[in-house]
């Protein structure tokens, strides 16, 4: 398939854009190239999509399920007893909804952790994006559920081969108190053998941190680290309670962090602290968390937010520019996961979106990427495209009316 785009502002500058089938193959006067399919570029502008460093998909089944609630009592007591009751079709359906949302607000790839893999994974493939998905791994150090969580991800790793390359498979050990040092130390083993990325959560609130000194005598970067986890394929979500001599470990190791600056301010968690972690090395990549938890899948949003706490964090106007920000919500992500996506040139993976300049919020126009960051909503996202496939136009999705319906059935479901 190729598409050509017509008069697209790119850098300040009016040209073309030439996608031959995945990929960008020309940034520059293309009136001589004929595509199978034309699109009027005049007043948008090309960009790169977002990539959604940490995320549960399905979970929007639960947007407003449970709010204003503490973290372990929002799990204890609201989330898990939930899902103990979910089935493959119920995160099929939910993770359309959540992929449909990152569509319209301009997401195409995001780093997922859930339960029943292959209803995300169905999902993902029919909606045309990109995932990293985690086969989630809890066992509460129970020794039966270890093996069982053993047996499901190497089946899962055959299984996922069915799927087209746009889906990575991975590990998603849950977090060092759900997931015991026999498992993790399988995982690490496991990944290793298998060159899989290993998704979890860490440090993510002063709790996990105490819990951890009490059983083990050390802190969690330091146990994962003895148990043989932290490396360049672990990406560790919130990694809020680090001190310097955790993130000068992480960097050391290669460990990437996932910042969700709003899932962490709505639960309470604590602050990362994002300039300190740059300073010592660490890749970062912003995520949303899942739709429980944050409330919406929103990246632009997300790294409005990530660049407005730091700000105020540390008191300072200039920490993390929009510049920065931006970065860290679309081409970071894709470095993490050997994507050469994130980014509009030639060569690239055809995965961009164009942006209405004519959308009062992006006028008058001073600078593009500062509007994104700091003024632009999803309405400002007209056409999205992934792998050279148009999965939006006229900020439209086909399909979305369905997906929307089959949302709203889950709220008398879990009613009954």
């Amino acid at each position: 398939m190729s598409i050509l785009i017509q008069g697209v502002q790119h850098n300040d500058l009016t040209t073309d854009v030439f996608i031959n089938g995945n990929v960008i193959e020309t940034i520059g006067d293309c009136k001589e190239k004929s595509a199978e399919t034309v699109i009027d570029g005049s007043n948008k502008a090309v960009l790169p999509t977002f990539h959604n460093a940490h995320h549960h998909a399905a979970m929007a089944y639960m947007r407003s399920y449970a709010d204003d609630l503490e973290l372990f009592e929002w799990l204890n007591e609201h989330i898990w007893p939930l899902e103990a009751g979910i089935t493959e079709d119920d995160v099929y359906h939910g993770a359309r909804l959540a992929c449909l949302e990152m569509i319209k607000s301009g997401t195409t790839f995001f780093n997922d952790m859930y339960w029943h893999f292959h209803g995300t994974a169905r999902a993902v493939e029919e909606m045309g994006m990109r995932a990293a998905l985690g086969a989630v791994f809890i066992d509460m150090n129970n020794a039966d559920r270890r093996d069982a969580n053993i047996e499901q991800a190497k089946q899962l790793l055959n299984e996922s081969k069915r799927y087209s390359d746009r889906i990575q498979f991975q590990l998603g050990p849950h977090a060092l108190y759900t997931v015991s040092k026999e498992a993790l130390i399988w995982c690490s083993e496991f990944a290793s053998e298998h060159g899989l990325m290993i998704h979890t959560h860490l440090s993510e609130t002063e709790k996990e941190v105490e819990d951890c000194l009490k059983l083990y005598g050390i802190r969690p970067p330091e146990y994962l680290d003895r148990l043989g986890l932290l490396g360049p394929n672990l990406t560790a979500a919130h990694c809020v309670w680090l001190n310097q001599s955790e993130m000068e470990l992480l960097a050391e190791r290669g460990v990437k962090a996932l910042h969700c600056p709003t899932s962490n301010m709505k639960l309470c968690s604590g602050k990362f602290r994002f300039t300190e972690a740059q300073a010592a090395g660490i890749q970062i990549a912003i995520g949303t968390d899942g739709a429980a938890s944050n409330n919406n899948l929103c990246m632009i949003e997300e790294i409005k937010i990530a660049a407005l706490l730091e700000k105020h964090f540390t008191g300072d106007p200039t920490a993390l520019p929009a510049t920065v920000a931006w970065h860290s919500g679309t081409r970071a992500a894709a470095e993490m996961f050997g994507l050469n996506s994130g980014i509009i040139q030639e060569g690239a993976l055809a995965d961009l979106m164009l942006v209405n300049l004519d959308n009062e919020r992006l006028v008058p126009g001073h600078q593009l990427i500062a509007d994104m960051v700091y003024s632009a909503d999803s309405c400002c996202v007209n056409t999205v495209i992934c792998d050279g496939k148009i999965l939006m136009q006229n900020h439209h999705v086909p399909g979305e009316e369905e997906i929307i319906a089959k949302g709203r059935e889950f709220r008398e479901k879990f009613r009954r």
